[in-house]
């Protein structure tokens, strides 16, 4: 016979069983429990009863029996254990050293589910034993007396508490149906106990009479439903315990519109996590004491816990009678064009002067002077947040003094960019802002991409940098103007570069236009005015200045330029603006119908304010002066005085002959 032991490794021999050392199921829960982050009992029992034992988190007068275990030897060991405080519970299921069979894990479901049954029953019969205990003790203890050592350590009356015979606090449970179910004991050193088989899950106490109608408050301890009582008159029901906060808070608010969660400041947090659930769940309102500690504590700290409770009205809501009865004229810091207290934006392309408008501008509110091409200017403090091209700036700044003669300068510069829509951004602008004592009347930002962290085309980050101007314009009581470009393509010049927030959030925008040929001027256009009727164009050059004393290296002099008033458009531009004039005409007129009056075009008022309101994106009083008659250089105004259009019934018709006859050819055609 054939020896393969060789082939197979050897004589072949059983295997040896090896032998798994667990620790007894005593020990496992223990080490369970303070897993958990519980304090442990010494000892645990495995009898099928509940045990109460210390956890570690403290209690109102030191450390209560705020856990509970629950544990079974039969079959598997297994068990339950918790900490109401501290809102742990955690099933247990001893580690037997090897896995569970299916029948033996069928056969445990089993036998904890009858042991939760024999447990339930055996509880029922407990705290109906409890219950009549508890009657007899309460029904049988005195009133409690202010001089309560408890209650004189926390300032509070005894409102129907009663006392043991051996001194101690008793303040009632009661369940939903209004039966007293337990009691709880607390000592002068605030130490708390319940009475034991006691059903306190969903119980609760109420402090003063509940009125239909008006606010009622929950709060967890005794002594702090009493302080919030006794400050806002108010029925306050008593929780006993954060996890109780849920329940109750579900019963009361089935009888009470107005609920008031007061959660305890814990440092663990629990308080407030079961007040967010209990709020969350049943709509109640949550009050949370703004420093560590409870209401009481609150109170007792010398706070004011009836203005933290019940808030003075803000002002927020007011009547709108009021509101109109007295007039509230707009400030300007140039009238017609930079509004107080707005946000504005300036934009242009680049190289298109656009800067060198923004300085003239807010050059003018720094110094003495009193107008900006015919327009009232109020003096006031210029913060300029300059993000590129200091050097140059320095020298425009120079040439417009030297310039206008003007005197000293209430403009403050920065001498670089930042992120503004950082919080570290916005501070350093802030602290800036603060720390020289500076009260702006105008913050420019120039320019807007040099101060914006993220993409101009994001709305997202458009809000943040919106958020920051706002933030500040609030703080300072200021404007805020910012510099931007426009965008690349020709139909793009006459708005802002980037998301279509930018616009929506403007008090003002004013679009600086290069000239079109080289005589012509730079026009500068409002293009936006939410709270006033906008104003008309202005025209500008650019004109060189030689700054006095400034020479370069190779000792030539330096030269800037200056914003200087400049003649209206020549009329070939004026031709081009009636063209386009008459093409709005039109298009208003087809979008109203195409209606005819003598065999001539005819176009409504209405219709034709609705159609600039709806295609141009601008508000109704704008758009009333695209239809007035006298408004030089608005469109009804130029076609009047050019005598393409006349007056009729409630608008206009064609009496220009080349005009009408095109328009009604164009639409016979159809």
């Amino acid at each position: 016979m054939a020896d393969l032991t060789n082939i197979l490794g050897g004589p072949w021999s059983p295997p040896v069983a090896q032998t798994v050392v667990v620790d007894p199921p005593e020990v496992q829960m223990r080490d369970a429990m303070i897993a958990a982050g519980l304090e442990a009992p010494d000892h645990i029992l495995f009898d099928g009863k509940i045990h109460r034992f210390r956890t570690g988190t403290k209690g109102k007068g030191g450390q209560d029996k705020s856990g509970f275990y629950i544990g079974f030897l039969d079959g598997v060991p297994a068990g339950h254990f918790g900490c109401w405080r501290a809102g742990i519970e955690q099933p247990f299921k001893a580690d037997i050293g090897r896995k569970l069979t299916v029948a033996e894990e069928m056969a445990n479901t089993r036998r904890m589910a009858e042991a939760r049954r024999l447990r339930d029953e055996e509880l029922a019969k407990t705290r109906e034993s409890a219950a009549d205990t508890v009657s007899l003790i309460w029904d049988g203890a005195g009133a409690a007396s202010a001089d309560h050592p408890y209650l004189k350590r926390k300032g509070v009356q005894p409102h129907g508490a009663r006392v043991t015979g051996d001194g101690r606090l008793i303040v009632p449970l009661y369940n939903a149906d209004g039966e007293l179910s337990s009691l709880q004991y607390i000592a002068g050193d605030g130490d708390k106990k319940y009475h034991p088989g006691g059903a306190t899950g969903g119980a609760f106490w109420a402090i003063g009479s509940p009125e239909q109608g008006k606010t009622v408050y929950l709060a967890e301890g005794f002594a702090t439903a009493a302080t919030i009582h006794e400050v806002t008159g108010a029925a306050v029901f008593v929780a006993y315990s954060a996890s109780n906060l849920v329940p109750v808070a579900g019963m009361l608010r089935e009888q009470h519109d107005d609920l008031v969660i007061v959660a305890d400041n814990d440092a663990s947090g629990v308080g407030q996590r079961y007040a967010e659930q209990a709020a969350a769940k049943y709509g109640a309102r949550i009050i949370v004491p703004p420093i560590e500690g409870d209401a009481n504590d609150y109170a007792q700290a010398g706070h004011d816990l009836l203005t933290l409770l019940m808030p003075k009205p803000d002002g927020w809501l007011i009547p709108a009678d009021s509101f109109c009865e007295r007039p509230a004229p707009i400030g300007w810091l140039v009238k017609h064009w930079l509004q107080q207290d707005a946000l504005i934006m300036v934009h242009g392309p680049s190289g298109g002067g656009k800067t060198f408008v923004v300085l003239d501008m807010c050059l003018r509110i720094a110094s003495d002077s009193d107008n900006w091409h015919g327009n009232r200017v109020k003096t006031g403090t210029v913060v300029y947040l300059a993000g590129e091209g200091h050097h140059g700036l320095r020298g425009r700044i120079a040439a417009w003094k030297q310039h206008h003669g003007a005197g000293a300068l209430d403009m403050y510069l920065s001498k670089d960019g930042c992120d503004l829509n950082t919080p570290a951004g916005y501070q350093r602008v802030r602290d800036a802002i603060r720390g020289g004592a500076i009260e702006p009347s105008i913050i420019i930002v120039d320019t807007l991409h040099r101060f914006l962290l993220g993409d101009e085309n994001s709305a997202q980050d458009a809000k943040t940098m919106l958020d920051a101007c706002g933030n500040l314009m609030s703080e300072f009581a200021c404007s805020v103007l910012l510099v931007h470009h426009t965008g690349v393509s020709d139909e793009a010049q006459h708005r802002a570069r980037g998301s279509s927030a930018w616009r929506g959030a403007l008090d003002i925008e004013i679009s600086v236009v290069p000239p079109k040929a080289e005589d012509a001027p730079i026009e500068i256009i409002q293009r936006k005015s939410k709270d006033a009727e906008m104003a008309l164009p202005l025209y500008v050059n650019l004109k060189s200045v030689p700054i006095d004393g400034w020479l370069d290296e190779d000792g030539e002099q330096v030269t800037s330029a200056v914003v200087v008033a400049a003649e209206a458009p020549a009329k070939a531009e004026k031709q081009d603006r009636l063209s386009k004039h008459k093409k709005l005409f039109e298009s208003a007129w087809w979008a109203s119908g195409a209606e005819e009056r003598e065999d001539r075009p005819y176009l409504s008022r209405s219709g034709f304010i609705e159609y600039v309101i709806s295609n141009l994106g601008i508000k109704e009083s704008s758009a009333k002066l695209y239809a007035k008659p006298s408004q030089d250089g608005r469109p009804i105004s130029d076609l009047l005085v050019s005598e393409v259009i006349t007056a009729h019934e409630h608008g206009w018709i064609v009496i220009d002959d080349a005009q009408a006859s095109a328009m009604m050819m164009r639409k016979n055609a159809l």
